[in-house]
């Protein structure tokens, strides 16, 4: 028996002074997270929530995400965690298909009116019996007519409460993946899943009690914020001081004063962080303080990994991962010199394989084939989706879906998406391989390559591309330049400059939409 809630409690009972979460000027220890998450709890099992129910939270990277977090599960219910960007509909759906029974959602603000959203879905969904409107600061009324302010639900309840202990395969959170195919599916993930995975984050970063000081800067609603900042930062005793929004001038500053040790992100988070520098930023502050830097979602561009190293003296750790396998898979070994465009190798407890398109074992290095894992971070499965379960979960291995190769030492690098290869003239082109080189032109400053329809060929190279501000390319020079540095059948015949290219808030490109 156990319960994730065990790593805030455990650092709440030896470091209570500790500080645990810092937002702006705010700060809140150790005591403070988990006597508020006992709030929470007390408040939902008042309230009716049993052990096994499934309870929403919507909410930006605030100090109520975490409180309310833990207090879900050490209610011994279940979380699911929504992205504040999701629209109305999602919402809806999302609360529909995980049965939620009670929905804890973030005002947000006349331009971003989360709450009024969230609000209207959970009228719409039978089966979700309470909503919460959380809010910046104690309101007397609810901004909200008809809905109950958290502040007001929590009124004079005691932080007293025994956390309820669970199975370890028991479901501690639901987190729906992005919908690449169909309708997007919940994710479960157990208590020992997260529990593992945070302990093998941190004896593999050699993370110690009172480790480290996170700047988060992705969302705690995403897998891996949630695991490697919270999960993990609680775990060792960390301080997680958390952005809102990302901002990367404003990143940067909190670097400089903030003795910021420890920073997980995507490579479009590092290439905004190392785009925003100006000559005042103080490099020399940040580097003196910062010891890990974490990356994953894509490979990082050799120029990123170059940047960050030069200017901040870390070499950004690459790992790769999914949601189903609670999210790590492979990482890369912690003082090892980088290798471009590798993941790492399969962390503690985990294995992973490689088969061909009749599901035989790739033996050897640099044979391209679907990459298959097994071990304590696989998930149960996807929620009231048997089928699904049955298709990614076969004789023991997830099915991934990606496409990779390993090296002669073991080390793996991510080829692409399955879903993403595109065909041409009977050649297999993959994306990530071409974007990796148009990155590496000086004028370029993010490129997404995708596959677009042609009669001839069944499918043509696209590339997409953000040009560095002041730098003058045009698409025939992009064209002919790539020509020299790529196969015949891979480099881009179509090049389009835009400003900006569409990032999900995780910073992956979102390639269905540059495909409409």
């Amino acid at each position: 028996m156990l319960n994730l809630a065990m790593l805030l409690e455990d650092s709440a009972r030896n470091h209570p002074e500790q500080t645990a979460v810092v937002l702006d000027s705010r700060n809140w220890t150790y005591a403070d997270i988990d006597a508020e998450a006992r709030r929470v709890a007390a408040l939902l099992a008042g309230r009716g929530i049993a052990p096994g129910d499934r309870v929403a939270l919507s909410c930006p990277n605030l100090q109520w995400f975490p409180i309310i977090y833990y207090g879900i599960v050490k209610a011994g219910a279940v979380v699911v965690p929504m992205n504040v960007l999701a629209t109305r509909a999602e919402v809806e759906y999302f609360l529909a298909d995980s049965g939620a029974k009670a929905f804890f959602c973030f005002a947000g603000t006349p331009e971003m009116p989360i709450g009024e959203q969230g609000f209207s879905a959970f009228l719409s969904t039978s089966g979700c019996e309470q909503f919460f409107l959380i809010t910046a600061a104690s309101e007397a009324a609810s901004p909200i007519v008809g809905a109950e302010t958290l502040e007001q639900a929590l009124s004079g309840r005691a932080p007293i409460f025994e956390t309820v202990m669970r199975q370890e395969t028991d479901p501690a959170a639901i987190l729906y993946t992005s919908g690449t195919t169909g309708r997007p599916k919940g994710a479960v993930l157990t208590h020992s899943n997260l529990l593992l995975h945070a302990a093998t984050g941190n004896q593999m970063l050699g993370s110690t009690d009172l480790g480290d000081t996170h700047l988060v800067v992705l969302p705690l609603s995403h897998v891996f914020a949630a695991t490697v900042n919270m999960h993990a930062g609680f775990a060792s005793a960390s301080t997680l001081v958390l952005l809102p929004r990302f901002d990367p001038r404003v990143a940067l500053r909190i670097m400089e004063t903030g003795r910021i040790t420890f920073l997980a992100g995507v490579p479009t988070i590092y290439w905004s962080l190392l785009n925003a520098m100006t000559d005042a930023t103080d490099v020399a502050r940040i580097a003196g303080s910062m010891r890990r830097a974490l990356s994953a979602g894509a490979a990082l561009p050799v120029p990123i990994i170059e940047g960050f190293g030069r200017n901040f003296g870390v070499t950004i750790l690459e790992g790769y991962g999914m949601t189903e396998a609670s999210p790590t898979i492979t990482f890369s070994k912690p003082g090892s010199a980088a290798r471009p465009g590798s993941a790492g190798v399969p962390i503690w407890g985990v294995d992973v394989k490689l088969v061909d398109d009749n599901g035989d074992t790739i033996d050897g290095p640099d044979r391209v084939g679907e990459i298959l894992v097994r071990g304590h971070n696989v998930m149960r499965g996807y929620h009231n989706r048997p089928e699904e379960t049955a298709e990614v979960l076969r004789d023991g291995w997830l099915h991934t879906g990606d496409l990779g190769r390993r090296d002669e030492d073991g080390w793996y690098y991510i080829v692409d998406r399955v879903k993403d290869l595109i065909i041409r003239g009977g050649y297999n082109v993959y994306p990530r391989e071409v974007e990796d080189v148009l990155m590496t032109h000086e004028a370029v400053s993010l490129a997404a390559v995708i596959g677009v329809p042609d009669q001839a060929l069944g499918e043509e190279v696209k590339a997409v591309v953000v040009a560095k501000p002041g730098a003058w390319l045009t698409e025939n020079e992009l064209i002919a330049w790539s020509r020299l540095r790529l196969a015949a059948y891979k480099y881009p015949r179509i090049v389009t400059f835009v400003d900006e290219i569409p990032l999900s808030a995780t910073g992956k490109a979102l390639k269905r939409e540059l495909a409409r």
